[in-house]
């Protein structure tokens, strides 16, 4: 709890929306919590979003009886809508999110915030993953974690390994400098928020928790992990288009000198045949403008050679997160040079066919560039990625295994001679 005069650590933000039945009981636990730690000064905010039964009453009830208590009402309806306005509006150092049932024990609560008090982490969220957690709920909400989980870390390269667990802290410096380029009102709200400062180099604590289902929850798990979905693919987009700044906000705020972030092998996969598709149906278009007034065998190649310059490029960019002109006309050589070699194994197989037989009809054709092409398209992304694109940073000195080793071995001799 806090005066007005004592600078307040934590602001523990509880959102809520028509929760009259179990609002009143769940704030007097969480009150009671934190009034019997006194290791940090406090106050709770209960975060109304657009309620239409008595939860709005009920608030202000509770911030009026419960000292350390305030209540907030929003117009709008989300998750999301309700942190983003209490969190960049709040006097503390560090802002914390409960769900309002619960479910995660509070006992976790001092582990979850005391790295971000002392400044050696920037973010804290509770894991239900972790392998010392111990969870209650059905097996249906089990498997839809695990597999959203899962998929961030192959599409996004994240670390981290729940995103969803309503029990999540972060350092007011952080939050805002994050939340003007976090776009979710809703339940994606924290997943963006996390992506980002992990792209920021900002540094993120594991707490993990005993968590219990509530079974009454109005969750509707479905459209929660449909707009989930949604939400990937937009942030995806942000980033690889660089609407996002995360380069600028790591050099501003990140925990180690700045790398250009890796690019997962999965979502290279995913962006390597988005590009593929979308540059097919270019050389299409392309061989038809030029055939206008170009023999057939020129207009192909004009066209094929059209399109492998812009899949190069956007090759470099998108799926494989390369930015700058570094290096970029030996990209483009390297990339004609793949290009030709995937054009002379498909046209290699179709003369092949017709030297073993001079009318091997239509299907026969097509059967086999199909194969040739799906050989060629492995063959061209394997060499975008081992050449071509291949990752030739090399590990700042600093973050060096052997270094951190050498550094810790001499901490450990000065402390042994003190």
């Amino acid at each position: 709890m806090t005066s007005s005069q004592t600078p307040l650590d934590l602001d523990v933000v509880v959102p809520v929306y028509n929760e009259q039945d179990t609002l009143a009981q769940c704030i007097a636990l969480l009150h009671a919590h934190l009034s019997a730690d006194d290791s940090a000064s406090w106050r709770i905010t209960i975060a109304d979003n657009a309620s239409t039964d008595a939860t709005a009453r009920i608030a202000d009830d509770l911030a009026a009886t419960l000292d350390g208590v305030v209540a907030v009402h929003l117009p709008q309806k989300g998750r999301g809508r309700a942190l983003k306005a209490v969190w960049s509006a709040s006097p503390a150092r560090v802002l914390v999110y409960l769900d309002e049932d619960l479910s995660t024990d509070l006992r976790a609560l001092r582990p979850l915030v005391a790295p971000l008090l002392s400044g050696h982490s920037d973010l804290a969220i509770g894991s239900r993953l972790a392998r010392t957690s111990r969870i209650v709920r059905g097996g249906k909400r089990e498997f839809v974690s695990r597999s959203y989980n899962a998929l961030l870390r192959g599409t996004f390269g994240v670390r981290f390994s729940d995103a969803q667990c309503g029990f999540k802290a972060i350092r007011a410096d952080a939050a805002r400098r994050l939340l003007p380029h976090v776009e979710d009102d809703g339940w994606f709200f924290d997943t963006e928020l996390l992506i980002l400062a992990e792209r920021a180099g900002l540094r993120i604590h594991e707490v993990p928790v005993d968590w219990i289902d509530d079974p009454h929850s109005s969750v509707d798990v479905v459209a929660t992990a449909t707009a989930d979905l949604k939400g990937m693919a937009r942030v995806g987009m942000n980033i690889a288009r660089g609407r996002i700044p995360v380069d600028e906000i790591y050099r501003d705020i990140g925990r180690h000198p700045f790398q250009q972030p890796a690019v997962p092998l999965l979502a290279q996969v995913l962006r390597f045949g988005v590009i593929g598709v979308l540059s097919t149906l270019a050389y299409a278009l392309v061989y038809l403008l030029f055939q206008a007034f170009l023999s057939a065998q020129a207009a192909n190649f004009l066209a094929l050679l059209t399109t492998a310059i812009a899949n190069t490029a956007a090759n470099r960019r998108f799926t494989f997160g390369i930015r700058g002109r570094t290096r970029v006309a030996t990209h483009h050589l390297q990339g004609l040079v793949v290009f030709g070699m995937a054009w002379a194994l498909t046209s290699g197989s179709l003369m092949l066919l017709h030297a073993a037989d001079p009318d091997p009809g239509p299907l026969l054709e097509v059967g086999v560039l199909t194969v040739a092409n799906l050989v060629a398209t492995v063959l061209r992304f394997a060499l975008l990625r081992l050449w071509v694109f291949r990752d030739r940073s090399v590990p700042p000195p600093d973050l060096r295994p052997e270094t951190l080793s050498t550094r810790h071995q001499m901490l450990a001799q000065e402390a042994n001679r003190s």
